[in-house]
């Protein structure tokens, strides 16, 4: 799926009857999960059993195009869904219970309750909550796309307006020319102090997005509790406070994933193979000394923009595990016991001296080469590739 995201400029009154629509959508996830809480076991038909009726009974409801009521269910089946399935893999921590929704900013329509012009330029929402047509503002041309392709249509609402993404059935690879190979293998080391080393020696600064705005938050945070007013209804200026904090948050969230997509891209393009670790990104933020300065360095959205990239361009990204990388020396394989605050790596054993980010890069190449061989008929530690050749046939080895 592709996601095209167009800009709008919606009148007081479609903002009225935006709002009111995400509101509808968001009573009958609600309503429907409350439904499921009191019925333990009840399945996907009685929950679209329940939907029609609130359709029949409650006139908003009916208002708002029953595919986008039908998209508010299906939250509820992946929420429903995604519990029980931490249930039995039995997941450490919390399982996910689903919860209720207080603040939803998106309302998602299906292939009708909405039309586009014939030039693509303008959307029109069909349904009883009054939204009426819609300008999109962007380069993204929808001529391309037969509206068979459009499966989904969504309008969201952040904190510098509103925007309609178009989710399209097409497969990335397909709007690509094919790269010719590059013949290289990189392992990349990602960190607080470098965004990342790889094991060719190029070093990525952190641009540390959060911590460079950090006095402007705090700035506005102030300014927007200093106009809250607790147990009243708040004042113009404070919703005006409000907004200005969060655009702010926006800003810094785009330029994080912005950085993260262009290095992730370039990676991709300039290598046949990159090798990663397998972090796990949810365990290190519970570290209250650096759970700020790792999300600020966006690690799951580099590796999630990093897949993305490798199977568009056709290109291999491996996971490694990550224990003991920076302890293991590159060059002899003795493992050297340091401290995080030890940089650089120094060999006793073979005398080899690194940048310690580099020292791990170049462990994560070796784990990712060893490991991507053995992706076919076996995983890896499944089988001895020495216990019969008739064995090592019918596992796939190579790029």
């Amino acid at each position: 799926m592709f996601i095209y995201e167009y800009k709008v400029n919606p009148k007081p009154q479609q903002i009225v009857a935006i709002n009111e629509a995400i509101r509808t959508a968001q009573f009958v996830r609600n309503k429907v999960l409350r439904f499921w809480m009191d019925n333990r076991g009840i399945g996907k038909t009685e929950m679209f059993r329940y939907n029609t009726s609130l359709r029949k009974q409650f006139k908003f409801v009916e208002d708002l195009n029953c595919h986008a009521c039908q998209t508010a269910v299906e939250r509820v089946l992946r929420a429903v869904n995604r519990f029980y399935d931490n249930c039995k893999k039995q997941k450490p921590g919390k399982k996910g219970y689903p919860q209720f929704k207080k603040h939803s900013r998106s309302v998602e329509y299906k292939v009708s309750g909405w039309k586009l012009s014939d030039n693509q330029k303008h959307i029109t929402f069909t349904d009883k909550k009054g939204i009426g047509n819609l300008k999109l503002i962007g380069s993204r041309d929808l001529n391309f796309y037969s509206l068979e392709q459009i499966k989904r249509v969504r309008i969201i609402r952040r904190a510098d307006g509103y925007y309609v993404q178009f989710s399209i059935q097409l497969d990335p690879r397909d709007t690509v020319e094919p790269i010719t190979p590059s013949q290289k293998a990189v392992g990349i080391d990602v960190g607080i102090k470098y965004f990342l080393a790889d094991s060719q020696g190029n070093i990525e600064h952190n641009p540390q997005f959060y911590r460079s705005g950090e006095q402007q938050l705090n700035r506005l945070n102030r300014r927007k509790s200093k106009k809250f007013k607790r147990g009243k209804p708040q004042s113009k200026t404070y919703h005006k406070a409000l907004i200005r904090y969060a655009r702010a948050h926006l800003k810094i969230s785009r330029q994080r994933e912005e950085f993260v997509k262009r290095v992730a891209l370039r990676l991709i393009k300039s290598n046949d193979l990159v090798a990663y670790e397998n972090l796990n990104v949810q365990g290190m933020v519970k570290n209250r000394h650096l759970a700020k300065s790792i999300s600020d360095a966006g690690w799951s959205t580099f590796r999630h923009w990093l897949e993305y990239f490798g199977y568009k361009y056709g290109k291999v990204t491996v996971a490694v595990a990550p224990h003991n990388t920076s302890q293991i020396c590159s060059n002899c394989g003795e493992k050297v016991q340091k401290s995080l605050s030890t940089r650089t790596h120094v060999c006793p054993h073979c005398n080899y001296v690194e940048d310690r980010d580099i020292n791990a890069s170049l462990n994560i190449l070796q784990r990712g080469l060893s490991t991507v061989g053995h992706t076919g008929s076996y995983k890896l530690g499944e089988f001895d590739p020495l216990a019969g050749l008739e064995q090592s046939y019918s596992v796939k080895i190579g790029l």
